[in-house]
């Protein structure tokens, strides 16, 4: 359907009260079909001249109303021509918010010069965009106005560089409210992880270091209390590392790497881990011990185990671990990582039990997490 002949299909009423409605009521309700007859068409380059006449007139009404409907009608439509984005973004907050959050025709260029002379309510819509560019983001963390900069960093759309992030920092470091932002992140860089541990207490500083990734000697020293309180789960931070050949390096630098930990790792399906702390133990390369561990059989498995000094006692729930891991499909659905070690867990526990009572105790708080977790998500809504 062209433009033409959607136009055709318009009533000359339709047009008359776009133009001339007695009032703003009447005009936004023309400007709403007109902007959905647009919305709905694929524009050849005679159509899209067209749909521009028709669009500055809305975007020139007197009325806020119609302005505000153009906004929010065409906020996520690629028909909406840039030079009318960019002037309702240059609106008032009600006609601008709407295309300033949602719409795909503004580039980077449009948002960091909008940012720079916006309000508050303008750079929080920018700062909220399904995806923001580095660029936009570090003009939002070095010049935006605090509840923009909160609003970026809960934002998982907005990429942050480095100098994004110590901008951040920089700018808010005693402000509670954007440091927790940026902990919900689903991931922040080690050097950024570790900035904040020095300027949070409390439930934030719980939150950041049992969420994201540190360095692994400062991981290794919050575990064991000498910084803070000793509230990390360093099998956990094991499954968050980067680099598990250097936190697997460091564990066992620092006694450490234990059976236990390792058994614990397994358990939660931190494989990697596993693989790395027998390489380390039995000095072999990573290589060689993923080969053992996984495709040389009973027998593979077990002289790697032996070579790496654990209990022999730990072999039965060991291999048993491996052969769920092994047996156990990851089809990509949510909740895949719960359910996962849902099964490893319950099968370990329930068909081997001389595993290390504190190792019980450890793995069945875990499985009561899971189930708690499992439960919230299935709890139907208030």
């Amino acid at each position: 359907m062209t433009l033409t002949t959607m136009r055709s299909s318009l009533t000359q009423d339709d047009i008359r009260r776009l133009v001339r409605g007695d009032s703003p009521e009447e005009r936004a309700q023309a400007a709403q079909k007109i902007c959905r007859r647009i919305d709905a068409v694929d524009l050849t380059a005679g159509d899209r001249e067209s749909a521009h006449e028709i669009l500055a007139v809305m975007a020139s009404d007197a009325a806020a109303l119609v302005r505000r409907t153009l906004a929010v009608t065409l906020r996520n439509s690629p028909n909406l021509p840039r030079d009318i984005a960019v002037k309702l973004a240059n609106d008032i907050e009600a006609v601008a918010v709407p295309v300033l959050k949602n719409s795909p025709v503004f580039t980077d260029t449009d948002l960091v010069d909008i940012l720079l002379a916006a309000s508050p309510e303008k750079q929080v819509a920018i700062a909220e965009r399904p995806a923001i560019s580095e660029d936009v983001t570090e003009v939002i963390a070095l010049y935006g106005h605090q509840t923009a900069v909160e609003a970026a960093a809960y934002n998982e759309g907005a990429a942050f560089s480095e100098a994004s992030f110590a901008g951040v920092l920089n700018r808010f470091s005693a402000d509670d409210s954007i440091k927790s932002a940026l902990i919900s992140r689903s991931k922040l860089p080690v050097g950024v992880t570790e900035k904040l541990v020095a300027i949070v207490t409390g439930e934030l500083f719980d939150r950041l270091v049992n969420k994201h990734e540190l360095p692994p000697q400062l991981a290794i020293e919050i575990a064991s209390g000498a910084r803070e309180r000793a509230t990390l789960d360093l099998v956990e931070q094991a499954g968050l590392s980067s680099d598990p050949a250097r936190f697997v390096q460091q564990l066992h630098l620092n006694g450490r790497l234990t059976p236990s930990l390792i058994m614990r790792g397994l358990c939660l399906g931190h494989m990697s881990f596993v693989e790395h702390s027998l390489a380390e133990l039995a000095g072999v390369p990573r290589s060689k011990a993923w080969l053992m561990i996984h495709d040389a059989g009973t027998l593979g498995l077990k002289t790697i185990f032996e070579r790496a000094g654990l209990p022999a006692g730990m072999f039965t729930a060991f291999r048993m671990a491996i052969e769920v891991y092994h047996n156990t499909e990851m089809d990509g659905a949510p909740g895949d990582r719960e359910r996962f070690r849902q099964r490893m867990v319950e099968r370990v526990l329930t068909q081997f039990q001389a595993i290390p009572r504190a190792d019980l105790e450890y793995l069945l708080d875990k499985l009561n997490a899971l189930d708690a977790h499992r439960h919230s998500i299935a709890a139907p809504a208030a």
